[in-house]
């Protein structure tokens, strides 16, 4: 009788635990407010959302993950949804920034590709689902420069037709990280030896660059000012529409790999309408919106289905199965001074 009580008891506080979470969620105003980079986020899939959670969506945008990390850091704004680059994720988890989204429990989990489930900066999705992921390499214009490229050495060791014709992102990650691909080192190296031939590197191809600036690259691209550049697969893509003879490469070294992904901020004033969005990005049909969007891949399994088919057989989207991809990661504060003082000194 005593346990019976007890069982009785339980059920009724399970109960009204439940239904205290159902009316949080409903009581919460209809409105997501979500922190993501510039032209980052698709209308269409905003306003499908909207249409059918009946919450509005707006927008704020900002141009780094630095930028992203110093709102946050301030307890500003009160941010629904952000995305954030995954070697960012780990510090936003050390800093209590972002809060549990769970999203294994969520209905549309299933959706998410194997291999999107565990990364290493989030291993099993407690805080974080990709929203879009890609690789960067070089893209070369095949009617300019008319022979194979099979190495990262075509832009960072280029041969004289392509001096003073070549783009660089203007972000000292994203240079040095390709850099060390190519070199054969280990991405976040600190090691003495392997600075050096960085440096070294980076100081000898600069001379041959004619910009270091990823904004606007594919119309840098498609317009023909440059011959050959550093290149998201996404930005490469889409300057390929404005100039069919631009080919993406995947060169024997390998390519550096990036992902982004929502996460839910710890000041989050409407967490259950994010983690609504979280599921609603996991379904098929709605990763294809912002795939055909943003050019780039998404982790969704089935979205390709729902993709223009074009983008769907991409090159840019597809790497053949043997390619390597570097992903980033968070480096030491050791390999983080160094890596300034060698862009410092190559941008000074």
């Amino acid at each position: 009788m005593e346990n019976t009580e007890f069982t009785i008891g339980a059920s009724v506080m399970t109960v009204a635990l439940l239904l205290g979470i159902a009316t949080q969620a409903h009581a919460e105003e209809k409105v997501l407010r979500m922190f993501n980079w510039g032209g980052y986020t698709a209308p269409d899939l905003a306003a499908k959302f909207e249409k059918e959670t009946g919450i509005k969506v707006s927008i704020d945008t900002y141009d780094s993950n630095e930028t992203l990390l110093a709102k946050l850091s301030a307890g500003s704004a009160g941010y629904d949804i952000a995305v954030a680059s995954a070697d960012f994720i780990p510090i936003l988890i050390s800093q209590a920034l972002v809060q549990p989204i769970d999203a294994t429990g969520m209905q549309n989990y299933a959706n998410l590709a194997p291999e999107w489930k565990s990364r290493e900066w989030d291993p099993g999705n407690v805080y974080s689902v990709v929203w879009n992921w890609g690789t960067t390499s070089a893209v070369v214009d095949s009617e300019a420069y008319k022979e194979q490229v099979v190495s990262l050495g075509t832009i960072f060791e280029p041969p004289a037709e392509l001096q003073g014709k070549i783009g660089m992102s203007g972000a000292m990650s994203e240079v040095i990280s390709l850099a060390l691909v190519y070199l054969g080192k280990p991405q976040c190296t600190a090691e003495l030896d392997d600075l050096k031939a960085l440096s070294t590197l980076l100081e000898n191809q600069k001379p041959a660059v004619k910009t270091y600036d990823a904004s606007g690259i594919a119309e840098r691209l498609g317009s023909g000012e440059l011959v050959a550049s550093q290149a998201w697969s996404g930005a490469a893509y889409q300057a390929r529409q404005q100039r069919p003879s631009l080919t993406y490469i995947y060169p024997k070294e390998g390519v550096y790999g990036w992902a982004d992904s929502v996460v839910i901020p710890k000041t989050a004033e409407h967490p259950e309408n994010a983690k609504l969005f979280v599921n609603f990005l996991m379904n098929p049909e709605n990763a294809a919106i912002l795939s055909d969007f943003t050019g780039s891949q998404n982790g969704v399994t089935g979205s390709a289905n729902y993709m223009t088919k074009v983008l769907a057989e991409a090159p840019e989207l597809n790497p053949p199965k043997d390619t390597k991809i570097y992903f980033g990661k968070l480096c030491s504060d050791a390999a983080i001074k160094a890596y300034n003082r060698i862009w410092t000194k190559l941008r000074g």
